[in-house]
């Protein structure tokens, strides 16, 4: 038989010669055995008539080289006997008996096993080949004759023994793939890349043209019909943890545990981008301190016959922890003024006498905020539900129209969402918030003449809206209108020169232009002014990557790893810190325990993932990490990093 490397995988060409690896009865083995037994024998003709060399020790060699010409002789004949089953298992694959052919190299596998005990790749070194050659031509048999798992137990059994078989891999991968075992033929599609590499480390390095044994696309094919499936199945888990915005569980949202609030940084983004901040605000200011909203908290829950003054101080408590940023304390505050009249109303009198007995407009905040905590919280039903009773009740409040609106977008109901901010701009046409979120959605559309339409006319009604000034930046860059961009980031900068996204947004337009140093130094001054905004930290890390490094060394990767590390600090739920921080230690990893610490990463940020969308990437990143450490364990690899 020929060595492995000599042969012609067959794959699915029913015209080859009828063995996978290219069976061939020639074998030179044996040419030695006439050709050396008189040179075998001659030392010891030699000994024996050496007078002074002892009888014992020339009886021993003599029986040594008996014993290495029988078996030379052994060898010989077994040659013989596989040579003709090969015949056999050659014309069945030309008569395409796969089965049967598969049957005769079993013979032959069977023959060798009977044959020779304990077969040792150093004494055996040809017959030890044979063995792997037979099993891959067999397996070449099962799957043609569709026994694929047990064409994948061949597959396994040889790579057992050659970790880098290609044509066992290649075989594997192909039988995982008409199997829809898609995960498992990633991990061969790694495991034949990273052997490419590893045996082509140094052509890589200079640059030097290889065909990779697996194409790009393969990867993208299989990532293809992964990832939908996994992202179904980590949502399933999601769901059966906090809910899936029914209403249905424990909580307002089903499943048995609440959402974290998001960072204090995206809570602020939201509650700044109404205008009804700063009106809220100073309500909060006047309502007075924390600590004499507590006592007159406690003060009125002795009294059964004052719940609805309990409910006036837990909203009015519940904003002034809001005044403060003292989120958490806020949402249980106005949780528990909307239990007790979700109580009240459904008690046995469902008379709802605590929210008649309320004054002004204070049921009507208490949905208002219990909806936007809930909204924060990616309780989307239980949002939208606050904010439908708020409408009732105040009907023509254009900005509860676009908060009901913004849980539209977050549930992926766009068309819904649309025909809401229509309704507030039907009520008041000088809508800013409508205009300025609206803006928002048509960028999801990618219609960005409409949104810069809607964020000119915003700014036309009120020049002083930043959020506004900075998103249309926005729309400049995504238009490559970059002197327009320019000239809105100017405009946001003298409406507040210490604004961390003013900064931030400067640091992209820079990065934009290539412009490296001056766009760490934006991001560097974003952080200053809001160490809390995670933004910055993320734009910086991606910064240091790129840019060139002195002396034509490698990029400073631990500074962008410090640099992500710090963003998932001050904000956890920032994926996109994740997905980066993952890449770059994966980089870095001089072993494979480093490697999985990288899976371990992936796994916390999806902890917080509330979304489709936003388990996407996260989900793409883990599933390659996970099939490239398997493979390296299969190869026997200590590391991935192949510097």
């Amino acid at each position: 038989l020929l060595d492995d490397d000599d042969s012609n995988d067959d794959g699915d060409n029913d015209d080859d010669d009828g063995n996978d690896d290219g069976t061939s009865t020639n074998n030179n083995t044996n040419s030695k055995n006439s050709k050396n037994d008189d040179s075998a024998n001659t030392p010891l003709k030699s000994n024996k008539s050496n007078k002074s060399v002892n009888d014992n020790e020339n009886e021993n060699d003599n029986n040594d080289s008996e014993d290495e010409t029988e078996s030379e002789a052994f060898m010989s004949r077994l040659h013989t006997q596989i040579e003709e089953i090969d015949k056999r298992g050659k014309a069945l694959f030309k008569a395409k008996n796969y089965i049967e052919a598969a049957e005769v190299f079993t013979e032959a596998l069977d023959l060798i096993r009977t044959k020779v005990k304990g077969l040792d790749s150093h004494k055996h070194g040809n017959l030890s080949k044979q063995v792997v050659t037979l099993m891959n031509n067999r397996s070449a048999m099962y799957e043609k004759g569709g026994m694929p798992e047990l064409a994948l137990l061949d597959c396994d059994a040889i790579l057992d023994i050659d970790t880098a078989h290609t044509k066992a891999r290649t075989r594997k991968l192909r039988i995982f793939e008409s199997l829809n075992r898609n995960k498992e033929a990633l991990v061969e599609v790694c495991a034949l890349q990273l052997k490419f590499m590893q045996d082509n480390r140094d052509k890589l390095r200079l640059g030097i043209p290889v065909t990779p044994p697996v194409p790009q696309s393969k990867i993208e094919q299989l990532m293809g019909l992964i990832v939908p499936q996994e992202v179904e199945s980590m949502m399933e888990k999601i769901q059966a943890k906090y809910g899936d915005g029914s209403g249905s569980g424990s909580g307002s949202g089903g499943g048995n545990m609440d959402r974290p609030l998001p960072s204090c940084h995206t809570i602020l983004q939201l509650l700044q981008s109404f205008t009804g901040y700063n009106a809220w605000m100073a309500k909060a200011a006047k309502d007075g301190s924390l600590d004499s909203l507590t006592s007159s908290l406690e003060q009125a829950r002795t009294n059964q016959n004052q719940q609805e003054k309990v409910v006036e101080l837990l909203l009015k408590r519940g904003r002034r922890f809001a005044y403060h940023r003292k989120f958490e304390e806020c949402k249980n505050d106005l949780e528990a003024a909307f239990q007790i009249l979700e109580d009240d109303t459904n008690g046995d009198d469902g008379e709802g006498m605590i929210r008649d007995s309320l004054e002004g407009d204070v049921y009507a905040r208490i949905l208002e905020w219990v909806g936007m905590v809930r909204h924060l919280r990616y309780d989307l039903d239980g949002a939208l539900k606050c904010y439908e009773t708020c409408s009732d009740l105040e009907p023509i409040n254009a900005e509860i129209l676009v908060k009901r609106a913004g849980v539209k977008m977050d549930a992926g109901k766009l068309d819904e969402a649309m025909t809401l901010f229509r309704e507030a701009l039907e009520l008041d046409p000088m809508a800013v918030d409508a205009l300025l979120h609206r803006a928002n959605l048509y960028m999801l559309q990618q219609k960005a003449n409409e949104a810069k339409a809607d964020l000119e006319q915003c700014l036309e009604l009120r020049p002083d809206h930043l959020l506004a000034r900075l998103r249309l930046a926005t729309v400049y860059m995504a238009t490559e209108n970059l002197d327009g961009a320019k000239h809105c980031l100017d405009l946001a900068e003298n409406i507040d020169p210490q604004s961390s996204e003013v900064h931030s947004y400067r640091g992209e337009l820079h990065f934009a232009m290539s412009e490296f140093a001056e766009a760490k130094a934006e991001f560097d001054r974003a952080i200053e002014c809001d160490a809390g905004n995670p933004t910055p930290y993320v734009n910086a890390a991606l910064t240091v990557m790129n840019t060139p490094p002195q002396n034509g060394g490698p990029p400073d990767i631990p500074e962008s790893i410090r640099l992500l590390e710090k963003a998932i600090e001050v904000d956890p739920q920032f994926q996109t810190a994740y997905v980066h921080l993952g890449q770059f230690k994966l980089s870095m990893a001089t072993d494979l325990s480093t490697a999985k610490e990288v899976v371990a990463l992936y796994d916390k940020g999806l902890d917080y993932c509330r979304s489709a969308d936003e388990l996407k990437d996260i989900v793409s990143m883990r599933i390659l990490t996970v099939a490239q450490v398997d493979a390296a364990a299969m190869l026997k690899m200590d590391t991935l990093n192949m510097q």
